[in-house]
């Protein structure tokens, strides 16, 4: 048994792992093109770095997902620690595009980790509240990008080079760091809470299609929010007060969660996030001036649910997946953004190439290239409004089939 001041210490450390997870998000997003200047990267070899985060990220919560049982939450937290700390060390040295991409790759690995040993944890700690508390543990990730957009935006509007950026992390890094060391973590019955179970259910076609739904929507989301200040740095916007006031947005939206949710069932909801997820991206794509905030407000209301309902219908739909299927389709995500960015990055090259053909400024030729960008991405909402209405009558079927033989 742990005292409600442990659980709270602990509960608290997790808050501000997942602070530092998204910091690494936000930062790494608003110095893009600082590393492009020091490095000479192309806007694909960026895509490549980037990609490198997400990549870590599936890795982390594919491995830690399966010995989560074995090794215990302390240990997958502690290694997140670790890596956080050298990952944070190594691009601040980094003395070119290798160097990057490894210590960009840690620190994937380390927000993975964060993931795998936090949500099972918090979702053991409070067994009789856990929607609640992980609810409150996600507000952090949108939480710690607003915290992140608005430092990157001040420390760059004051000259303060990006290797002070990303030193900033390393600020709440070391507080994690310590409560990791002064709390004691509980233990659980690891045949209760045993994935041998559930890895038979991992091969069904919901789950399966849930799968390929989190890759669309993980994309839709984090891809543009990556590259939010390389889309948006030549309209007259902030892209980092953009990105702080979507996921500020997003925040609040998760908090209050529940009642939504409960109105609209976790479909409803996600049929409503795409179809305003591909009204804001096609907004942003026209707008220009103030009125792109405008366009980001839609955009962020239709991001705000799509992870965490993605994995609560994988509780609600295919249970018998367990933490298993939650850990392994929140890796999906990551993986598939990893895929999409170094072909993100190669869109952006391409369309600036398309435009230095003609008679137009660098700043014209960057805001036609982000609209160009916008316009490709659009396509994965679209698609996520196809596959979420099917499944929206998929699951009325069933439920009505099962009502009907009940009867």
């Amino acid at each position: 048994m742990i005292t409600n001041a442990n659980s709270a210490r602990i509960f608290t450390l997790c808050c501000i792992s997942l602070i530092v997870t998204s910091m690494t998000f936000a930062i790494r997003a608003g110095i893009l093109g600082q590393l492009s200047g020091d490095y000479s990267l192309t806007d694909t070899q960026l895509g490549w770095v980037n990609s490198m985060a997400f990549l870590g990220f599936p890795l982390a919560t594919m491995i830690g997902g399966v010995l989560y049982n074995a090794i215990g939450a302390r240990n997958l937290i502690s290694l997140a620690f670790i890596c956080h700390l050298l990952g944070l060390v190594l691009t601040i040295t980094a003395d070119g595009f290798w160097g990057l991409l490894i210590s960009t790759f840690l620190i994937g690995f380390a927000n993975g980790s964060v993931e795998a040993g936090c949500n099972p944890l918090i979702a053991q700690m409070y067994p009789n509240d856990k929607v609640t508390m992980l609810n409150r543990f996600h507000v952090w990730f949108p939480g710690g990008i607003v915290i992140g957009a608005l430092l990157s935006n001040a420390m760059t509007s004051m000259g303060i080079i990006w290797q002070i950026q990303v030193a900033s992390i390393i600020i709440p890094t070391l507080i994690y760091g310590l409560l990791l060391l002064r709390s004691d973590f509980p233990t659980f019955d690891k045949e209760i809470n045993s994935t041998r179970s559930n890895l038979k259910s991992l091969f069904s076609p919901l789950y399966l299609f849930l799968v390929c739904c989190m890759t669309l929507t993980a994309t839709t989301e984090l891809g543009t929010q990556q590259w939010i200040e390389r889309i948006l740095g030549s309209t007259g916007a902030s892209p980092m007060l953009i990105l702080a006031m979507i996921t500020g947005l997003m925040a609040v939206g998760r908090f209050y969660a529940g009642p939504v949710i409960h109105r609209l069932n976790p479909v409803g909801v996600l049929v409503s996030s795409a179809i305003l997820a591909t009204i804001g991206i096609y907004l942003m794509s026209q707008a220009q001036g103030n009125m792109i905030y405008l366009a980001a407000i839609i955009f962020a209301l239709g991001c705000t649910y799509f992870w965490p309902t993605m994995i609560g219908c994988v509780a609600e739909y295919t249970p018998k997946t367990g933490a298993l299927g939650m850990s392994l389709i929140g890796g999906a995500g990551m993986f598939a953004v990893s895929l999409w960015n170094p072909v993100i990055g190669t869109w952006l090259d391409n369309a600036k190439s398309q435009f230095q053909h003609q008679s137009l400024s660098a700043e014209e030729i960057d805001v036609l290239a982000g609209q160009a960008l916008l316009s490709n991405l659009l396509l994965f909402p679209l698609i996520l409004i196809v596959a979420f209405v099917g499944l929206y009558l998929f699951i009325n079927t069933q439920a009505n089939q099962k009502i009907t033989k009940e009867a």
